[in-house]
């Protein structure tokens, strides 16, 4: 059971995400962005009701696909955008951009361009946590086909035999680029991998906040009392391109509209009306809310000054310098 509070903020999160990758999507059209972009929609209530459980003290990793990540632990619209445009005012000064956003302060380890790069990050984090005895978890998010990178089985046995709080959340959009998981995959569910390391797998629908917050809570519940990591393979599909040049010849028109229907956001919608837990219009409102605070970030991010160049070096780390210029 999820109180009201927590699911409108899952909602909420939902509708930024899916506003802020609509917009995204546009600016790309429109040459406004620095490169192109990997879009969350369609996913995006897995990270919104993973990160509706966690704190701002609570680690997690990210991917190439990680705007919606971002979003929704530590809500600052504003610096997501202005870091797609390469402005001064985002996450990571504009240096990161779409792939590499990053939010210390709020726990946010970085997203990463290599595929299952992030999941050892997560580890360590986890790692860490234990060491200073602290009450955190760390969340590695990642897709089906970093499940079948080294990283993601070293990273698997290293946190179960060190009995390390973290949680390994897999967001199986079905295709790895443009490889359906069927034909790259040895199993029918990612999870049951976490039997080779054990630990408890659970494969959920990627679209049903309910579900994945069960599941979340009982991996939160387990890594606080010591007893490890956990897998939750989180079934979903992306809407959109692997990127948004994407010529998408891999996959019917029939197979995306079919999952179109299964809008996560839709979906949560209609549970919380049908159960009077939120009426239309309340929803409606924080909708528009929504669509006009990316709006705004939009414009701020616009309006954003460059990066100077006289400070390009600025928090960059050099090993053979031996430390920051």
């Amino acid at each position: 059971m999820i109180k009201k509070e927590r699911l409108i903020w899952i909602y909420t999160k939902m509708n930024e995400i899916r506003k802020f990758e609509e917009k995204a999507w546009k600016l790309f059209e429109e040459n406004k962005l620095r490169g192109s972009v990997h879009l969350y929609i369609g996913e995006e209530a897995i990270a919104a009701t993973v990160c509706s459980l966690l704190t701002d003290a609570d680690y997690i990793t990210s991917t190439h696909r990680g705007h919606g990540h971002g979003i929704a632990k530590s809500g600052d619209i504003k610096s997501a955008m202005a870091e797609l445009m390469g402005k001064e005012t985002g996450f990571c000064k504009g240096r990161g951009g779409s792939m590499h956003i990053a939010d210390l302060e709020k726990g946010n380890l970085g997203a990463n361009a290599i595929v299952g790069g992030g999941i050892p990050i997560a580890v360590g984090g986890a790692l860490a946590a234990q060491l200073k005895g602290t009450d955190q978890v760390s969340v590695s998010f990642f897709g089906d086909g970093a499940s079948n990178q080294g990283t993601f089985h070293e990273s698997l046995n290293l946190a179960s035999v060190w009995k390390l709080p973290a949680i390994f959340i897999c967001e199986n959009n079905q295709f790895a680029i443009s490889v359906p998981v069927a034909q790259s995959t040895s199993v029918k569910d990612i999870s049951v991998r976490s039997k080779g390391y054990d630990m408890p797998g659970y494969t959920v629908d990627g679209n049903d906040v309910l579900a994945i917050n069960e599941a979340m809570e009982k991996a939160i519940k387990r890594a606080k009392k010591g007893g490890g990591p956990t897998l939750i393979e989180c079934k979903t599909y992306r809407w959109k391109g692997h990127w948004t040049g994407d010529p998408e010849i891999y996959r019917s028109r029939e197979e995306v509209a079919e999952w179109i229907e299964k809008c996560p956001i839709k979906r949560l919608r209609k549970h919380m009306i049908d159960e009077k837990i939120a009426s239309a219009k309340e929803l409606d409102a924080i909708e528009a809310k929504a669509q006009a605070d990316v709006d705004e970030a939009t414009q701020f991010a616009l309006n954003s000054p460059e990066p100077d160049t006289a400070k390009v070096m600025d928090d960059v780390f050099f090993e053979e310098l031996g430390g920051a210029v």
